[in-house]
């Protein structure tokens, strides 16, 4: 489990923030030369739209399922994950999908593989899909800036250029009809293990400054 923190901060803090930890952390490896890379998840929900009723009004214990690759990368990566937060700590466990599995799931017709399938993960959405009828919701599409630092597996990400994907659910298509999900929207997350060093704390401090806690799924479902 990990602490994890997301906030939504201006543009200017965002600005003032990435110059400082550029001169301290490492890159994310995958980061490339521009320093970023895109993300394009497509997350699950029920009819009753209960992880975004739960993520609304703070549940202490919540779970949401997504399917994320990354548009414009060398990899064909595609994953199912499953994220947990209990008590404010979070987990989260990933599985490997090919393109055709990627597609029957969001179709949800011809699942019945999923059934009998030795991933664990993939099982449990298959139950979830049929008990509950959990079913893909929105894209959400994003630029990352990620920074690292070894001791106490430290991650701290900035998103910008956020998109949603309206009522598309063709997460593999890259000509998806997408919208921005707002004017300069910066998402900061902090993740760590068992503690952040102070010195972390110290540059992502802002004086005079209130930070608002956000979630990208919740900002793409103003639009459906």
């Amino acid at each position: 489990m990990r602490h994890e923190y997301k906030h939504r901060i201006n543009w200017m803090d965002y600005t003032i923030l990435a110059s400082r930890l550029r001169g301290v952390l490492s890159r994310d490896s995958h980061a490339g030369a521009s320093g970023m890379y895109r993300v394009r998840s497509l997350y699950f929900d029920t009819p009753g739209d209960r992880a975004l009723r739960d993520k609304i009004s703070c549940t202490d214990r919540r779970e949401k399922f997504r399917i994320r690759r990354y548009p414009g990368s060398a990899q064909a990566y595609i994953a199912l994950e499953k994220k947990i937060k209990i008590h404010g700590l979070c987990h989260k466990t990933a599985v490997l999908l090919t393109a055709a599995e990627c597609s029957d799931i969001i179709a949800g017709h011809d699942i019945a593989w999923m059934a009998g399938d030795d991933r664990p993960l993939v099982v449990e959405l298959y139950s979830k899909m049929r008990g509950a009828l959990l079913r893909p919701k929105t894209i959400i599409e994003y630029a990352r800036e990620p920074f690292v630092y070894a001791a106490g597996n430290v991650r701290v990400t900035f998103d910008t250029d956020i998109h949603t994907g309206l009522f598309s659910r063709d997460l593999l298509n890259d000509r998806a009809p997408l919208v921005p999900a707002g004017d300069e929207i910066v998402l900061l997350e902090v993740k760590y293990d068992k503690y952040i060093p102070e010195f972390i704390v110290d540059l992502l401090r802002i004086e005079g400054r209130r930070t608002a806690a956000c979630s990208k799924y919740a900002i793409g479902r103003v639009y459906g």
